[in-house]
């Protein structure tokens, strides 16, 4: 067991691989990655598999199996995901079962095109889930506007949900009020309110966001106070007799989860973001390439304050920099969820050419 990413676990704080590919599941990498490196669970989403089906040779035969059956590109790309991430539930299954469902999960995020369509969102999520017919999947819903209804329904339906692309305190709080309306309205139903949940802030992009309007003293440092705030909200949530009312019943709380925590600034230790959001009972999902650097060479620091620390200290040193944090988040949602509807036009692209191939040499050697 490597000691620095046992140091994290010890702590409270859960690693999460943030990859998926058929390759990683083939060669039993993952599965070391699980006895060696601590890690619990693993997401995925549009960017990732776009990656990972459109490079090399992995996922040709599959390919041209579903096109000869006719499927469409989006049809096709649920099956191979599926395929992909109940294999991976399965490896964290034994994780899954010791924790009492507590760790153990995987991720699938629906189509972004339907950011915007609450009703189909809720019929998506219901319609995966039970595809993939394993109790340790989350379905991901972006906590926007339109996804936060489809969220609590979701959750009243029994779906487990990651919440993505929250980029602020208030993101994360409208996503926790989803989630709190969802169990409220089960426990009120009679049904059992042990339905899991993840709210996943996405950190290294503020940074990015800011680096070129801000000076050098300031740069990555933002990321990281809106991640402070927002534990700070979730401690204070968990301590609330709202929730303490849900947790006698037998609800169990809706964990933060940090995203997109690799470094993105090449003059920036690699492994910042993982050392400076240890915190417990939280998850922390990263790339692979962060990953190994942490297991290498990570140090992770005291953990996470629960009063937020200096955190809205930091945050009023950005606004007189001239940042408009608000401002700002509303921008960094709207944009995730255009690229992430970019990455799934790219990734049914890369399908339909890889089904077009097939079909080609199929028709070379059978002319008519």
């Amino acid at each position: 067991m490597n000691a620095n990413t046992r140091k994290l676990h010890d702590l409270g704080q859960r690693l999460w691989l943030d990859n998926i590919t058929r390759d990683l599941l083939d060669n039993g990498t993952l599965a070391r990655y699980i006895s060696d490196l601590s890690v619990t669970g693993l997401t995925s989403n549009p960017t990732i598999f776009e990656q990972a089906i459109g490079s090399g040779a992995s996922y040709d035969d599959a390919v041209q199996t579903l096109a000869a059956r006719g499927l469409s590109e989006e049809g096709t790309f649920f099956e191979l995901a599926l395929a992909d991430l109940t294999r991976a539930a399965d490896l964290f299954r034994p994780v899954f079962d010791a924790s009492d469902g507590v760790d153990g999960w995987v991720s699938l995020e629906v189509s972004p095109l339907l950011a915007s369509d609450t009703a189909g969102t809720i019929l998506a999520a219901a319609q995966l889930h039970g595809r993939a017919a394993r109790p340790n999947l989350f379905i991901k819903i972006p906590g926007t506007p339109q996804g936060l209804p489809a969220i609590e329904q979701s959750i009243f339906d029994g779906v487990p949900i990651n919440v993505t692309l929250l980029f602020s305190r208030e993101h994360y709080l409208a996503a926790a009020e989803a989630y709190l309306r969802g169990i409220e309205r089960r426990v009120d139903a009679g049904l059992s309110p042990r339905v899991q949940s993840v709210a996943s802030l996405f950190v290294s992009r503020w940074d990015a966001a800011v680096k070129q309007e801000i000076s050098p003293p300031f740069h990555n440092r933002l990321g990281i106070a809106v991640a402070m705030s927002c534990y700070k909200a979730h401690c204070v949530l968990l301590a609330s007799a709202r929730w303490r009312k849900l947790a006698a019943a037998g609800a169990r709380p809706q964990r933060l989860l940090w995203a997109s925590t690799a470094t993105k600034d090449p003059a920036a230790r690699d492994t910042l973001y993982v050392e400076a959001l240890a915190a417990p009972q939280t998850i922390n999902t990263i790339p692979e390439k962060t990953l190994l650097a942490f297991a290498d060479h990570g140090q992770p620091g005291a953990a996470l304050p629960a009063d937020g620390g200096l955190a809205e200290v930091v945050l009023e040193e950005f606004r007189r920099e001239g940042v408009d944090d608000e401002a700002l988040a509303a921008q960094l949602q709207r944009d995730g969820v255009l690229a992430f509807a970019k990455s799934w036009g790219g990734l049914l692209a890369r399908i339909r050419e890889k089904s077009s191939t097939s079909a080609k040499a199929m028709a070379a050697e059978h002319p008519q």
